[in-house]
């Protein structure tokens, strides 16, 4: 009885575990509207940021080009109008923005909610255990950094606050 229960409780943990999603399940729009799939990201260390142009910690674009020029990752970018309404532009202003006063080159996203009824499935994966099965972390504010591992898993969550070049990114990247 013992044994049944034990295997019982293995089929249904690893029945559980199969049914997360990876960031590679997904697809996304680009800031210019076209389609991106995160799958191209296989074997990829993925830093994902909710971005807002018109926030204090903005200047954490110029970090972020710099780590995306010194370190073999992939940055995506979410620009969010959810905290303090700090992104109130469209698209094709946000991308202007950004590229020419930080030089942006990692990939940017159309515009999102990454909170509330509206918020996108990438970040209903990033925030919650139940699908990506491992953390649940409600985004605080803008400029919240996710870290992906190689194989598409969530390995952890750096806040706001914490710059693009804190110790807990670069010591991730040098693993």
């Amino acid at each position: 009885m013992r044994l049944l229960v034990l295997f019982t409780a293995l089929l249904i943990s690893t029945q559980i575990t199969a049914q997360t999603k990876n960031l590679h399940d997904f697809n996304a729009s680009t800031i210019h509207g076209e389609n991106f799939d995160f799958s191209t990201l296989k074997g990829k260390k993925v830093l994902i940021v909710n971005t807002a142009s018109k926030c204090s910690l903005a200047p954490q674009f110029k970090k972020l080009q710099e780590l995306y020029e010194e370190y073999d990752l992939e940055i995506i970018a979410f620009p969010s109008n959810d905290f303090g309404k700090r992104e109130p532009e469209d698209n094709e202003t946000i991308y202007e923005f950004c590229t020419n006063k930080y030089n942006i080159t990692f990939q940017m996203m159309e515009k999102i909610s990454v909170k509330g009824e509206d918020q996108h499935p990438v970040y209903k994966w990033l925030t919650s255990s139940d699908e990506n099965g491992t953390l649940d972390a409600n985004v605080t504010w803008n400029f919240q950094k996710f870290l992906i591992d190689e194989q598409g898993e969530i390995v952890d969550v750096v806040p706001p606050l914490k710059g693009p070049k804190c110790n807990r990114i670069i010591d991730w990247l040098s693993e």
